[in-house]
């Protein structure tokens, strides 16, 4: 995996803003649906991100797993959440949750957060 984490989650902001833009109403109501899904509840929002990291990996999809680990780091999930987060998902996903969860161990490392 030697493609840039941080610029791979950059190149999938700005799609993601080109999305919105070329589909604005469609774009309020994903926003709207994912600010009151992560809003703080029962669940604070940090958990509600390394939950939704978590499964994006279970589900390997790359931009998933960057939008939802940055949210995550952006809640002010420390390495050890986004660790242990990422032992939760090898224990059920096995060798996939371990392939998976290399891109988040890169983009920590790229953060220098390891």
């Amino acid at each position: 995996m030697s493609e840039s984490q941080v610029e791979l989650n950059k190149n999938r902001t700005k799609n993601l803003g080109k999305f919105m833009k070329a589909m604005p109403e469609v774009g309020k109501q994903i926003g709207a649906q994912m600010e009151e899904a992560y809003k703080d509840g029962a669940l604070d929002t940090k958990t509600k991100r390394l939950m939704a990291m978590a499964l994006a990996l279970g589900a390997g999809c790359r931009n998933c797993i960057l939008g939802q680990a940055m949210g995550a780091l952006d809640q002010g999930a420390t390495k050890e959440e986004m660790l242990e987060t990422i032992a939760v998902v090898t224990s059920m996903r096995g060798t996939t949750g371990v392939a998976e969860s290399l891109r988040v161990i890169q983009l920590l490392d790229e953060l220098e957060m390891l």
